[in-house]
Protein backbone atom coordinates (compact mmCIF):
# COMPACT_ATOMS: atom_id res chain seq x y z
CA UNK A 1 0.00 0.00 0.00
CA UNK A 2 1.33 3.43 -0.95
CA UNK A 3 0.98 5.75 2.04
CA UNK A 4 0.00 9.40 2.09
CA UNK A 5 3.40 10.49 3.36
CA UNK A 6 5.11 8.61 0.54
CA UNK A 7 2.92 10.29 -2.05
CA UNK A 8 3.75 13.76 -0.71
CA UNK A 9 7.51 13.36 -0.40
CA UNK A 10 7.88 11.33 -3.60
CA UNK A 11 5.96 14.03 -5.46
CA UNK A 12 8.19 16.68 -3.92
CA UNK A 13 11.27 14.70 -4.97
CA UNK A 14 10.02 14.35 -8.54
CA UNK A 15 9.21 18.06 -8.74
CA UNK A 16 12.60 19.12 -7.32
CA UNK A 17 14.60 16.82 -9.60
CA UNK A 18 12.63 17.93 -12.65
CA UNK A 19 13.11 21.58 -11.70
CA UNK A 20 16.84 21.01 -11.26
CA UNK A 21 17.17 19.39 -14.70
CA UNK A 22 15.09 22.05 -16.44
CA UNK A 23 16.89 24.83 -14.60
CA UNK A 24 20.23 23.32 -15.55
CA UNK A 25 19.44 23.30 -19.24
CA UNK A 26 17.97 26.80 -19.22
CA UNK A 27 20.93 28.31 -17.33
CA UNK A 28 23.73 27.12 -19.60
CA UNK A 29 23.90 23.36 -19.07
CA UNK A 30 24.78 21.19 -22.03
CA UNK A 31 24.84 17.60 -23.19
CA UNK A 32 23.44 15.19 -20.62
CA UNK A 33 25.02 17.07 -17.71
CA UNK A 34 21.87 18.23 -15.86
CA UNK A 35 20.29 14.77 -16.20
CA UNK A 36 23.32 12.83 -14.93
CA UNK A 37 24.63 15.24 -12.25
CA UNK A 38 27.30 16.75 -14.48
CA UNK A 39 28.86 13.47 -15.53
CA UNK A 40 28.86 14.41 -19.22
CA UNK A 41 28.30 18.09 -19.77
CA UNK A 42 27.69 21.19 -17.69
CA UNK A 43 24.87 21.63 -15.17
CA UNK A 44 24.29 25.36 -15.65
CA UNK A 45 23.75 27.41 -12.53
CA UNK A 46 25.58 25.40 -9.85
CA UNK A 47 23.87 26.85 -6.78
CA UNK A 48 20.30 26.41 -8.02
CA UNK A 49 21.02 22.94 -9.41
CA UNK A 50 22.65 21.69 -6.20
CA UNK A 51 19.89 23.08 -3.95
CA UNK A 52 17.05 21.62 -6.02
CA UNK A 53 18.74 18.28 -6.54
CA UNK A 54 19.58 18.09 -2.84
CA UNK A 55 15.93 18.69 -1.95
CA UNK A 56 14.93 15.97 -4.40
CA UNK A 57 17.33 13.39 -3.00
CA UNK A 58 16.36 14.17 0.61
CA UNK A 59 12.64 14.00 -0.17
CA UNK A 60 13.09 10.69 -2.01
CA UNK A 61 14.94 9.21 0.98
CA UNK A 62 12.18 10.35 3.36
CA UNK A 63 9.50 8.86 1.10
CA UNK A 64 11.24 5.47 1.15
CA UNK A 65 11.46 5.54 4.94
CA UNK A 66 7.79 6.50 5.27
CA UNK A 67 6.51 3.77 2.99
CA UNK A 68 8.69 1.20 4.75
CA UNK A 69 7.35 2.15 8.19
CA UNK A 70 3.81 2.73 6.86
CA UNK A 71 3.67 6.37 8.00
CA UNK A 72 4.03 5.17 11.62
CA UNK A 73 0.50 3.80 11.50
CA UNK A 74 0.19 1.24 14.32
CA UNK A 75 -2.52 -0.85 12.62
CA UNK A 76 -0.57 -1.08 9.39
CA UNK A 77 2.60 -1.91 11.26
CA UNK A 78 0.92 -4.68 13.25
CA UNK A 79 -0.44 -6.22 10.02
CA UNK A 80 2.94 -5.90 8.34
CA UNK A 81 4.82 -7.46 11.28
CA UNK A 82 2.21 -10.15 11.86
CA UNK A 83 1.56 -9.29 15.52
CA UNK A 84 -1.62 -8.48 17.39
CA UNK A 85 -0.55 -5.05 18.64
CA UNK A 86 2.36 -2.65 18.31
CA UNK A 87 3.16 -0.70 21.46
CA UNK A 88 2.85 3.05 21.00
CA UNK A 89 6.06 4.40 22.54
CA UNK A 90 5.78 7.84 24.12
CA UNK A 91 8.43 10.29 22.94
CA UNK A 92 9.28 13.14 25.31
CA UNK A 93 9.42 16.74 24.18
CA UNK A 94 12.91 17.85 23.20
CA UNK A 95 14.53 21.21 22.59
CA UNK A 96 17.40 19.71 20.59
CA UNK A 97 15.74 20.12 17.17
CA UNK A 98 15.58 23.88 17.81
CA UNK A 99 19.19 23.95 19.03
CA UNK A 100 20.20 21.90 16.01
CA UNK A 101 18.62 24.43 13.66
CA UNK A 102 20.45 27.25 15.48
CA UNK A 103 23.76 25.34 15.30
CA UNK A 104 23.30 24.75 11.58
CA UNK A 105 22.61 28.46 11.05
CA UNK A 106 25.77 29.36 12.98
CA UNK A 107 27.82 26.97 10.84
CA UNK A 108 26.39 28.44 7.62
CA UNK A 109 27.10 31.99 8.81
CA UNK A 110 30.63 30.91 9.70
CA UNK A 111 31.22 29.73 6.13
CA UNK A 112 30.73 33.32 5.03
CA UNK A 113 32.12 35.32 7.93
CA UNK A 114 34.93 33.49 9.76
CA UNK A 115 36.39 30.01 10.18
CA UNK A 116 36.16 30.21 13.98
CA UNK A 117 32.39 30.75 13.82
CA UNK A 118 32.08 27.79 11.46
CA UNK A 119 33.99 25.58 13.91
CA UNK A 120 31.67 26.70 16.72
CA UNK A 121 28.63 25.81 14.62
CA UNK A 122 29.99 22.37 13.73
CA UNK A 123 30.85 21.73 17.39
CA UNK A 124 27.31 22.64 18.40
CA UNK A 125 25.95 20.27 15.76
CA UNK A 126 28.06 17.46 17.24
CA UNK A 127 26.71 18.22 20.72
CA UNK A 128 23.14 18.22 19.40
CA UNK A 129 23.74 14.87 17.72
CA UNK A 130 24.93 13.25 20.96
CA UNK A 131 22.19 14.77 23.11
CA UNK A 132 19.43 13.89 20.68
CA UNK A 133 20.66 10.31 20.45
CA UNK A 134 20.64 10.01 24.26
CA UNK A 135 17.09 11.35 24.45
CA UNK A 136 15.92 8.89 21.80
CA UNK A 137 17.62 6.03 23.64
CA UNK A 138 16.19 7.01 27.03
CA UNK A 139 12.64 7.28 25.67
CA UNK A 140 12.77 3.58 24.80
CA UNK A 141 14.65 2.33 27.85
CA UNK A 142 11.56 1.52 29.93
CA UNK A 143 7.82 2.08 29.82
CA UNK A 144 7.94 4.78 32.52
CA UNK A 145 8.72 8.30 31.22
CA UNK A 146 9.90 9.44 34.68
CA UNK A 147 12.31 6.52 34.96
CA UNK A 148 13.57 7.18 31.44
CA UNK A 149 14.32 10.82 32.27
CA UNK A 150 16.07 9.84 35.52
CA UNK A 151 18.19 7.30 33.66
CA UNK A 152 19.18 9.81 31.04
CA UNK A 153 20.04 12.48 33.64
CA UNK A 154 22.12 10.01 35.64
CA UNK A 155 24.35 9.43 32.61
CA UNK A 156 24.50 12.87 31.03
CA UNK A 157 24.16 15.35 33.94
CA UNK A 158 27.75 14.84 35.26
CA UNK A 159 29.00 15.77 31.79
CA UNK A 160 26.45 18.39 30.77
CA UNK A 161 26.54 20.65 33.83
CA UNK A 162 30.30 21.47 33.94
CA UNK A 163 30.67 21.57 30.15
CA UNK A 164 27.60 23.77 29.68
CA UNK A 165 28.69 26.12 32.46
CA UNK A 166 32.23 26.53 31.16
CA UNK A 167 31.06 26.93 27.57
CA UNK A 168 28.42 29.52 28.48
CA UNK A 169 30.92 31.61 30.43
CA UNK A 170 33.49 31.40 27.64
CA UNK A 171 30.98 32.39 24.95
CA UNK A 172 29.60 35.32 26.94
CA UNK A 173 33.08 36.60 27.84
CA UNK A 174 34.36 36.30 24.26
CA UNK A 175 31.26 37.89 22.71
CA UNK A 176 31.18 40.70 25.30
CA UNK A 177 34.88 41.44 24.71
CA UNK A 178 34.24 41.84 20.98
CA UNK A 179 31.39 44.24 21.72
CA UNK A 180 33.48 46.33 24.11
CA UNK A 181 36.45 46.48 21.73
CA UNK A 182 34.19 47.60 18.90
CA UNK A 183 32.33 50.29 20.85
CA UNK A 184 33.66 53.76 21.63
CA UNK A 185 35.31 54.52 24.96
CA UNK A 186 32.09 55.75 26.56
CA UNK A 187 29.98 53.22 24.67
CA UNK A 188 32.05 50.35 26.07
CA UNK A 189 31.19 51.51 29.60
CA UNK A 190 27.49 51.60 28.72
CA UNK A 191 27.51 48.17 27.08
CA UNK A 192 29.42 46.64 29.99
CA UNK A 193 26.81 48.03 32.39
CA UNK A 194 23.91 46.71 30.31
CA UNK A 195 25.36 43.19 30.08
CA UNK A 196 26.16 43.12 33.79
CA UNK A 197 22.66 44.31 34.73
CA UNK A 198 21.02 41.65 32.53
CA UNK A 199 23.09 38.83 34.02
CA UNK A 200 22.56 40.07 37.56
CA UNK A 201 18.84 40.54 36.94
CA UNK A 202 18.32 36.98 35.71
CA UNK A 203 20.32 35.59 38.62
CA UNK A 204 18.35 37.67 41.13
CA UNK A 205 15.03 36.57 39.60
CA UNK A 206 16.03 32.92 39.79
CA UNK A 207 17.16 33.26 43.42
CA UNK A 208 14.07 35.23 44.49
CA UNK A 209 11.57 32.99 42.68
CA UNK A 210 12.90 29.43 42.94
CA UNK A 211 9.48 27.98 42.06
CA UNK A 212 9.14 30.07 38.92
CA UNK A 213 8.41 28.15 35.75
CA UNK A 214 11.80 26.90 34.47
CA UNK A 215 10.73 27.64 30.90
CA UNK A 216 10.59 31.36 31.72
CA UNK A 217 14.13 31.35 33.12
CA UNK A 218 15.37 29.26 30.20
CA UNK A 219 13.74 31.64 27.74
CA UNK A 220 15.31 34.70 29.37
CA UNK A 221 18.75 33.09 29.47
CA UNK A 222 18.44 32.02 25.83
CA UNK A 223 17.27 35.48 24.75
CA UNK A 224 20.07 37.32 26.57
CA UNK A 225 22.69 34.81 25.48
CA UNK A 226 21.58 34.97 21.86
CA UNK A 227 21.59 38.79 21.93
CA UNK A 228 25.13 38.89 23.34
CA UNK A 229 26.30 36.25 20.87
CA UNK A 230 24.81 38.05 17.87
CA UNK A 231 26.26 41.34 19.10
CA UNK A 232 29.67 39.72 19.46
CA UNK A 233 29.52 38.28 15.95
CA UNK A 234 28.50 41.62 14.44
CA UNK A 235 31.22 43.44 16.41
CA UNK A 236 33.84 40.87 15.39
CA UNK A 237 32.94 41.32 11.73
CA UNK A 238 33.02 45.12 12.02
CA UNK A 239 36.40 45.01 13.76
CA UNK A 240 37.96 46.77 16.72
CA UNK A 241 37.88 50.53 17.14
CA UNK A 242 41.06 52.52 16.56
CA UNK A 243 43.20 52.81 19.68
CA UNK A 244 45.50 55.84 20.08
CA UNK A 245 48.65 55.61 22.22
CA UNK A 246 48.37 57.48 25.49
CA UNK A 247 51.06 60.19 25.74
CA UNK A 248 51.95 61.38 29.24
CA UNK A 249 52.93 65.03 29.42
CA UNK A 250 55.65 65.50 32.04
CA UNK A 251 56.25 69.17 32.91
CA UNK A 252 59.49 68.33 34.74
CA UNK A 253 60.91 66.71 31.62
CA UNK A 254 59.90 69.77 29.55
CA UNK A 255 61.66 72.11 31.98
CA UNK A 256 64.86 70.08 31.80
CA UNK A 257 64.68 70.10 28.00
CA UNK A 258 64.27 73.90 27.96
CA UNK A 259 67.25 74.39 30.29
CA UNK A 260 69.42 72.11 28.16
CA UNK A 261 68.42 74.02 25.02
CA UNK A 262 69.26 77.41 26.67
CA UNK A 263 72.71 76.12 27.71
CA UNK A 264 73.45 75.01 24.16
CA UNK A 265 72.38 78.44 22.82
CA UNK A 266 74.70 80.25 25.26
CA UNK A 267 77.62 78.08 24.23
CA UNK A 268 77.03 78.81 20.56
CA UNK A 269 79.06 81.99 19.64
Amino acid sequence: MITTGFKFFFGLAAFAVTAAVVGGYTSGGGGSGPAVWGWKGGIGDHLGYIVLMGIGVAAAAISIVLVYFRDADLTAQSDYLGVDEVVDEQVSASIWPVVGAFATAVALVGLVIHTAIFVVGVSLCAVVLIEWMMVAWADRATGDPAANKALRDRIMAPIEIPVAGATSVAVVVLAASRILLNASRNGAVVWAGIIAVLILGIGTLYAAKPKLNPNIISGLVLAVGSAVLVGGIVAAVDGEREFHPHVVHDEHVDELSDEQENKELRRDP
